[in-house]
């Protein structure tokens, strides 16, 4: 991981993105760990601090743009993503991010995630997912699991949940990852290899609420269990996991399973990020335990043109008084549009 991307800014350090107010999250959240990993992360852009613009939505997680000294916006319920549109369209040199949660995201918000994600606008969307609604004082999300008892579901949460990943991938993402709190350095890399694809980029982060869901990732996340229960992801390496890497994956029909590593590796699976055709790592983001690691790392990360790079392309042609039959035309001749 480089120390600087791109060299357009000053030396900059996490401090620099530390603002003045007093942070305001229980103690022992895990929105901490993705605070400190914005702020590195932000720090090794080489993005100039006025070029980077941070927008949230409503809840725990939409806090964060107070304590990132950046430009900001503190949006509405559900809104964060079309606000950041705009943004983006307004001025595309900017680095645009959006952080929400599970439940401003995926409920009120859901109809502007999939469709941000069928346009793939150059946005980095960092969605905390501690599967409920904490700043409302513990009701259901989108998210919960089957079963769960919260504030609206006494008896147990009845309603099947939303898998982030399923859904962004099923929706076009050209960029899909999924991190645990408890893995900044995993955290931090992710958040370059966001900054630098063009298009959306979501960041699911496995994110824990100490005072409504306390745990709900720790058989994922935990010392004693993760090796065993997390799979993380690299690029054209096999897929290894379990206690000295013990176990793989290979593929039966349709499915993806589990299976002890001997010495025909041919037959185990290698993670493959880039191909177009996202069969593959939608698989791989719908692994879940108990049968399955879950997956965690980048899943998908392919290029395709962003809706910010079609949009100004067109204004430059129409200025250029350029002859056209449509902007579909444009999309699918080999030597108009430019990904760049």
């Amino acid at each position: 991981m480089p120390d600087i991307i791109n060299d357009r800014a000053p030396d900059l350090h996490k401090k620099d993105f530390m603002s003045d107010q007093s942070v305001r999250w229980c103690p022992g959240c895990g929105d901490f760990m993705i605070l400190n990993s914005l702020q590195k992360a932000f720090a090794e852009l080489g993005e100039k601090k006025e070029d980077i613009v941070c927008v949230s939505g409503i809840g725990c997680s939409s806090r964060i743009t107070y304590y990132l000294d950046t430009f900001g916006v503190h949006s509405i319920h559900g809104r964060a993503i079309p606000t950041a549109t705009g943004i983006k369209l307004a001025n595309p040199e900017l680095s645009t991010w959006v952080m929400t949660g599970d439940g401003d995201c995926m409920a009120i918000g859901g109809n502007h995630f999939i469709h941000a994600l069928r346009r793939n606008i150059d946005l980095n969307i960092v969605i905390f997912n501690n599967k409920i609604y904490g700043m409302t004082k513990g009701q259901s999300s989108p998210t919960s699991p089957l079963g769960l008892k919260t504030k609206t579901a006494s008896g147990g949460v009845y309603e099947r949940p939303f898998s982030i990943g399923e859904l962004a991938i099923s929706a076009g993402a050209t960029f899909f990852a999924r991190v645990p709190d408890k893995s900044p350095k995993l955290l931090e890399e992710v958040m370059h290899a966001a900054y630098k694809h063009k298009g959306t980029s979501v960041i699911e982060v496995l994110q824990n609420c100490v005072i409504y869901t306390d745990g709900i990732h720790e058989q994922i996340t935990g010392k004693d269990t993760r090796d065993d229960n997390q799979i993380v992801l690299e690029h054209g390496e096999i897929l290894r996991f379990g206690k000295d890497t013990a176990y793989g994956l290979v593929q039966e029909g349709f499915q993806l399973k589990k299976k002890p590593l001997d010495e025909s590796e041919e037959n185990f699976l290698r993670h493959d990020a880039q191909n177009p055709d996202p069969a593959f790592q939608l698989a791989l983001a719908r692994l879940s335990l108990p049968k399955n690691p879950v997956a965690v790392g980048i899943i998908r990360n392919v290029d395709d043109l962003s809706f910010d790079q079609q949009v100004h392309q067109g204004i430059a042609l129409a200025k250029e008084n350029t002859a056209f039959k449509s902007l579909n035309d444009l999309y699918t001749s080999g030597n108009t549009w430019e990904i760049s």
